[in-house]
């Protein structure tokens, strides 16, 4: 769905049925007793890392747990992500980060299951994935010459004990004056429809911007990986 002209432009769409079998991605040889097959009792009575799981279907958050060489499962959370009337970015990634995990959570009892979102905040606008082109487009003609803010929020949810941790990771990026020509051949050559307002910053999405300033350069991808971390090693999970 995208809304045009109103305060909300947004896609966040489920599109995942709940009975969608859960994919293991298993990375490390060494992690290999890390992963959510294993009986979670066993893990704790050896001193085993807990699982992990990650309770999105996002290949961009998929690759980067791979990249930090971590055994893990994925349930993608079957959720409603439209947004409350009113609702920040902040809010709203909030709130969406903390029911996937809390989604997920009763299908894996001892694990750490991470939550994750994304939105783009133009002025009072929350932009979502565009889904298609004239989204797309219609998004980037609002972002031109601007100073977006993306919000990715983290929750990791501890089921042994309830813990839940979560940050919210913004990015401000500072968009270049861009005309229509150069936002459709943007969306035509890199295609980013799966993208919080539209902006692939890891590919031609570069070429929009000014300057981006950033806490964790890994926000933008969709997983904040400096503020997962902290929250895995405060959950008891060792990182290294």
């Amino acid at each position: 769905m995208c809304r045009n002209g109103g305060k909300v432009a947004e896609t966040h769409k489920t599109g995942h049925p709940a009975n969608r079998r859960p994919v293991s991605c298993i990375v490390s040889p060494r992690r290999r007793a890390a992963t959510a097959r294993l009986n979670p009792k066993t893990l704790m009575e050896n001193n085993q890392q807990p699982p992990l799981v990650l309770a999105s279907g996002s290949r961009y958050r998929r690759d980067a747990l791979r990249r930090l060489g971590l055994a893990f499962e994925v349930r993608a959370a079957d959720i409603c992500e439209t947004p409350l009337e009113g609702e920040s970015g902040a809010q709203l990634v909030e709130r969406l980060a903390k029911a996937k995990a809390d989604a997920v959570a009763p299908h894996y009892p001892g694990a750490l299951i991470i939550g994750c979102d994304e939105c783009a905040a133009a002025g009072d606008a929350l932009l979502g994935k565009p889904g298609d082109f004239d989204c797309a487009r219609r998004q980037l003609l609002d972002c031109a010459g601007r100073t977006v803010v993306f919000h990715s929020g983290v929750c990791v949810l501890d089921t042994r004990n309830g813990n839940r941790r979560f940050a919210d990771v913004p990015t401000r990026v500072h968009y270049r004056r861009l005309n229509e020509r150069q936002i459709e051949s943007y969306l035509r050559r890199d295609k980013p429809y799966d993208c919080a307002g539209s902006f692939r910053s890891e590919s031609l999405g570069a070429l929009l911007c000014e300057r981006i300033e950033s806490e964790d350069p890994s926000a933008l991808l969709g997983l904040p990986v400096i503020a997962l971390a902290g929250m895995l090693e405060e959950a008891g999970f060792k990182m290294l």
